[in-house]
């Protein structure tokens, strides 16, 4: 996370700048900033330092909320990230068996069908850090068929933690890069860079349709491996756009899972991680040796 900018540096006081000045003696001389726009001119610069710490502050889930502010912000349904704040310090709480936050437990449930997929998404990892719960691992279990792929995973790795491999498909599905395709037909007018590190619903492309523009968006964290269209050109819908690549996160949970419950017919799908290429890191390639090993055991078992 990075961390709030630091104030802006103060030039040289006007009356040090006039000494080396190499105007001529008859030049105008510069006149003192009055008390009331020096004020305002520090006012400014306060503001343009404390506005980007206050977004910050407001959107950083690692800051600690009461047990009253939690319980808010899990009903607060005008902003999904309360929801996320809440939900992201309410499974730090479950990781240490506080049995305070137990009463709490039929919201994530509830959650488990919000409308908003990144609240959905977060629900699912925090279901699965309290494997006591049946009705934790019903709600699971529904999941593995929600419209978003990053809520399936979620959902397939928390059921891990279950000893539940009904989400194998799901979590090998983590492995393989999306394909972004066209939902409307139009001219492509942007995109973005082939190497290009993209976040989840990140910005891929635009196609114009007369007066209308449609945002196509990846559906996971990843990196743009490839681009189908270049800008200017003319797409169907249903025509692919750009394949992205995985993060190494996902990759990485994906394969510690598979660890615990792949089968051999999920072995292509890892091998592909055991190559030494540049985007694949140290820690993936050992992990996905590991996984693999780990599957031909229990098949010989």
């Amino acid at each position: 996370m990075a961390s709030p900018p630091s104030s802006p540096t103060a030039g040289n006081p006007p009356e040090i700048a006039a000494e080396h000045s190499s105007a001529p003696p008859s030049a105008s001389p510069h006149h003192k900033m009055s008390p009331r726009n020096r004020a305002l001119f520090f006012l400014t610069a306060w503001l343009i330092v404390l506005m980007p710490f206050l977004f910050w502050w407001n959107t950083w889930f690692g800051r600690q909320l009461s047990g009253k502010q939690i319980t808010e912000y899990l009903a607060d349904e005008k902003h999904p990230r309360r929801i996320q704040h809440a939900l992201v310090q309410l499974g730090e709480h479950m990781t240490h068996h506080d049995s305070a936050v137990v009463p709490l437990y039929p919201q994530l449930i509830r959650l488990s069908t919000h409308p908003v997929e990144e609240v959905r998404n977060t629900d699912a990892w925090v279901m699965g850090q309290d494997t006591s719960q049946a009705g934790f691992h019903e709600a699971l279990l529904k999941m593995l068929n929600d419209p978003s792929p990053m809520v399936r995973g979620n959902a397939a790795l928390s059921l891990v933690r279950f000893g539940d491999a009904s989400g194998r498909l799901q979590i090998v599905a983590l492995l393989q890069p999306a394909q972004i395709i066209a939902t409307s037909a139009g001219r492509v007018t942007d995109t973005d860079k082939v190497g290009t590190a993209i976040h989840q619903n990140g910005l891929i492309a635009k196609i114009q349709n007369g007066d209308q523009t449609t945002e196509v968006r990846t559906p996971i964290t990843g990196r743009i491996r490839s681009l189908a269209v270049a800008p200017g050109t003319n797409v169907a819908a249903g025509t692919e756009i750009a394949t992205v690549d995985p993060s190494d996160e996902q990759v990485w949970e994906a394969l510690r899972a598979l660890y615990l419950i792949g089968q051999v017919d999920d072995l292509p799908s890892i091998r592909i991680y055991q190559r030494e290429l540049p985007e694949i890191s140290d820690r993936v390639r050992q992990q996905a040796l590991l996984t693999e090993k780990s599957i031909r055991d229990r098949a010989a078992r």
